[in-house]
């Protein structure tokens, strides 16, 4: 991996995944927690961002994620992207918003409560 000397930086988040999002000029490599990504169905989801704003292979992406599960991360990864764009060019704000790039997205998982076996499943009530 080439020294990475100029980056801009984002961070996201999605339940509980995390992902700390770095982006430099390049040729659109993409590593993800230090792998190499190939282009796949999945790349497309975080790769949304950079697309929408004609970007894609011209910027370097490096994220680092932690916990969550893998759509969760690769969403968290998206708002990171996003993030760091509008670093990059605060011009984008208004395009990245309409589309719901810079948005956070608020649901998290319901805690469990007492008496209950889940959130919200109560125990079978038998009337006799």
């Amino acid at each position: 991996m080439p020294k990475i000397s100029k980056f801009f930086s984002g961070i996201g988040r999605r339940k509980r995944a995390k992902a700390s999002v770095r982006l430099w000029a390049g040729k659109g490599a993409v590593l993800f927690n230090e792998k190499e990504v190939l282009p796949s169905t999945t790349s497309a989801v975080f790769l949304a961002p950079l697309k929408l704003v004609g970007e894609l292979g011209k910027w370097d992406i490096s994220a680092q994620t932690r916990g969550g599960g893998q759509t969760a991360q690769l969403e968290a990864i998206r708002l990171g992207v996003a993030r760091a764009l509008l670093k990059i060019n605060p011009e984008l704000k208004k395009t990245l918003k309409e589309a719901g790039f810079l948005t956070r997205d608020p649901r998290e998982k319901e805690r469990k409560k007492p008496g209950l076996k889940r959130a919200r499943r109560a125990p079978q009530w038998s009337k006799r």
